[in-house]
């Protein structure tokens, strides 16, 4: 019931697709769309984010290997990649071997954490942050600004794209 979504990313110079988020959906067949407000929570409380979280890598790339074999260029595509499989597995690790299964270039891929987990736990996830970069994977922080939102400290991290929250 779960599905993968992707939201196209833009060049808005001219509007040329550059890449995707991959979104998590669930479609209960009988309550129809449940909104990820209403799920993720209970699977990051219940530790069920971290089997999800493997397969929505799983599922992002098998995707690409199917649209770089049909010809479809899709840029990178962003993983939204919860506390939780960061805190509590070797998710460097789990995303290592996926590129490995796949046989895809790390430049296909681009990690999303928020900034508060960030602000929980700051010198293991710049560390983990550092571990994805050197495999050669994008990293980006999601939602900026709905928590500590120092400037100063962006600098200190491994980060390559910043995605700011409305709300700042």
């Amino acid at each position: 019931e779960l599905e993968v979504w992707y939201q196209p990313k833009l060049e808005l110079c001219n509007g040329r697709v550059v890449g995707a988020e991959a979104l998590l959906r669930w479609r209960d067949p009988v309550r129809g769309l449940i909104p990820p407000v209403d799920f993720i929570p209970l699977a990051e409380r219940t530790g069920l984010i971290i089997p999800i979280g493997e397969q929505v890598l799983d599922t992002v790339c098998r995707n690409i290997v199917r649209w770089h074999d049909t010809g479809m260029l899709c840029g990178r595509i962003a993983i939204n990649v919860a506390a939780l499989q960061i805190e509590r597995t070797d998710f460097v690790d789990t995303l290592r071997q996926a590129l490995n299964l796949h046989q895809l270039p790390a430049g296909s891929l681009e990690i999303e954490i928020t900034e508060s987990l960030l602000m929980e736990n700051p010198e293991h996830a710049r560390a983990v942050l550092s571990d994805i970069q050197r495999l050669g994977v994008t990293t980006a922080i999601d939602d900026f600004g709905t928590g500590y939102s120092s400037l100063s400290y962006l600098k200190l991290l491994p980060i390559n794209n910043l995605k700011i929250d409305r709300a700042f």
